[in-house]
């Protein structure tokens, strides 16, 4: 028998097989190993690099089979190595850039981070690769233990259901929504907002490119989105005043027609914007009035404002019925409040997840629970600081890349914003076509941007920063900085 091998063995009564596997110290002795050696050769990458011209042939071979199965070429020439450290990754050609994006927003702790590559490694122990509604090893439920201990603490929020996608977290949060307020088909929605990439989170989605040649068969009323500088002009209790005017024609229109009003407190794909408190908590007392969900959606926001929750930051926790979360926990989940628990059937699926993926995003949840990064001196609102400082310096040495920012009905805007780990700023004017080349320019100089919004539009970041460090922000912005010099030319 081998040294490395697990003898053959019964379960104790205290223990399964499955736990001893676990266990060994064979297994862990390896595992162990493997981090070492991933760790070793993360600690190599240090700094941004350009591509390796003798992988060029090899990697332009990779780009080709990728267009060719998706029936058309990729966004960004982005195809990883499979190696990184924090904030850097390195491409199959060799180079080496800041991920400033990551993958919007999945990966908060960067790449090739060892301690969650520890969890994955005994997550695929696993005697299956997907987790199902009817068959689960405890990952799941673990998991789902870990979020709702940290998403009771300010709401009613009581259950939670997983799910493989942030689409359909919201699929079977729209279903709970319909199913409780049946036969209500109507649901509201902020203008701009996005929600996934489903038949029915298309329509919903308010970006008719999104959804062209869809059938509309979902019924959904747009409410304008907080605006601070119309509320400004207008005054902020008119400004409300006005919006829950306009909330209930909706609900008169269509009496009791309404399953759900879907809250963005803070925008993602619409352009990292932030609602003010008393705007939402307006809303929010209309549908408690008129018996309609309160369906609050963090699947880009959750764990990157200064507080974990966004309904934590607006402290609104006590109207949510409904909840979304997804991208930063890996697994995506449905929560709900008890009066909200659908009947047995309406949420089922053959697949929930992955045991790597329900274990490295329970080390996540308890890594922010644990750390320091929410309150107003934590690590994310201080971080959003640096950011802003950066783009302030930026724009004075460089007032010609940023003129005003002006929106189609005339009203100015800040040329940074967003908040904690949403970050945007916005260069050119907001010009959808210069925007979208500055991305594409800081990406050859060695930054991975994106941009948000629909006119005008911005840069777009979600940096790691359960790794980012402080010190790294000059290095960042030295790089956009020859990106945007390539895109003003």
């Amino acid at each position: 028998m081998s040294s490395t091998s697990v003898p053959a063995q019964t379960a104790s009564p205290s223990t399964t097989l499955g736990g001893q596997l676990r266990a060994s110290p064979a297994v862990m002795g390896a595992i162990d190993a493997l981090v070492r050696e991933t760790k070793a050769a993360s600690a190599r990458l240090t700094d941004i690099r350009p591509a390796n011209p003798g992988l060029k042939e090899s990697y332009d071979a990779l780009m080709k089979r990728a267009a060719d199965v998706r029936g058309r070429a990729l966004l960004y020439p982005y195809i990883g190595s499979g190696l990184g450290n924090g904030a850097l990754v390195e491409l199959a050609d060799g180079s080496v850039k800041w991920d400033l994006i990551c993958g919007i927003g999945v990966h908060f702790f960067g790449h090739s981070d060892g301690e969650l590559i520890r969890e994955s490694l005994i997550g695929s122990l696993d005697d299956t690769v997907k987790h199902g509604n009817l068959q689960s090893n405890f990952e799941a439920f673990e998991f789902m233990e870990t979020l709702l201990a940290e998403a009771k603490k300010n709401s009613r929020l009581k259950y939670a259901y997983v799910s493989t996608s942030g689409a359909m977290a919201n699929e079977n949060a729209i279903k709970i929504c319909y199913q409780k307020h049946a036969p209500a088909a109507r649901v509201i929605a902020f203008k701009d907002c996005f929600m996934g990439r489903s038949v029915t989170m298309c329509q919903i989605g308010d970006t008719a490119e999104y959804r062209q040649g869809i059938p509309l068969s979902t019924l959904v009323d747009y409410m304008p989105f907080y605006e601070p500088a119309v509320a400004e002009k207008m005054g902020l209790k008119r400004y409300i005043d006005q919006a829950v005017w306009h909330l209930s024609q909706y609900l008169d229109r269509y009496p009791g027609q309404h399953a759900c009003f879907i809250f963005e407190m803070v925008q993602g794909e619409g352009g990292f914007n932030v609602a003010h408190r008393d705007y939402l908590k307006a809303l929010m007392e209309v549908c408690k009035a008129r018996r309609v969900a309160v369906w609050d959606d963090e699947i880009q926001t959750w764990g990157r404002t200064p507080r974990m929750f966004a309904y934590e930051q607006f402290n609104l926790g006590e109207y949510v019925d409904v909840f979304c979360i997804g991208k930063m926990t890996q697994a995506c989940a449905t929560l709900y409040t008890e009066e909200y628990n659908p009947k047995p059937g309406l949420l089922s699926g053959t697949f929930t997840g992955e045991g790597p993926s329900f274990r490295v995003g329970r080390r996540i949840i308890e890594r922010l629970r644990d750390g320091n990064y929410y309150g107003d001196d934590g690590l994310i609102a201080r971080h959003h600081t640096a950011f802003r400082e950066q783009v302030k310096a930026l724009a004075a040495c460089h007032p010609e890349w940023f003129p005003k920012v002006i929106d189609a009905l005339g009203y100015e805007h800040e040329i940074a914003g967003g908040l904690g780990g949403m970050m945007k700023f916005t260069p050119f004017g907001g010009r959808k076509e210069k925007v979208t080349a500055a991305c594409k320019a800081c990406f050859e100089e060695g930054a991975i941007l994106f941009y948000c919004g629909h006119g005008p539009y911005h840069v777009r970041m979600l940096p790691p920063l359960g790794v980012f460090k402080f010190e790294d922000w000059p290095r960042v912005f030295a790089v956009i900085e020859k990106g945007l010099a390539k895109a003003a030319g």
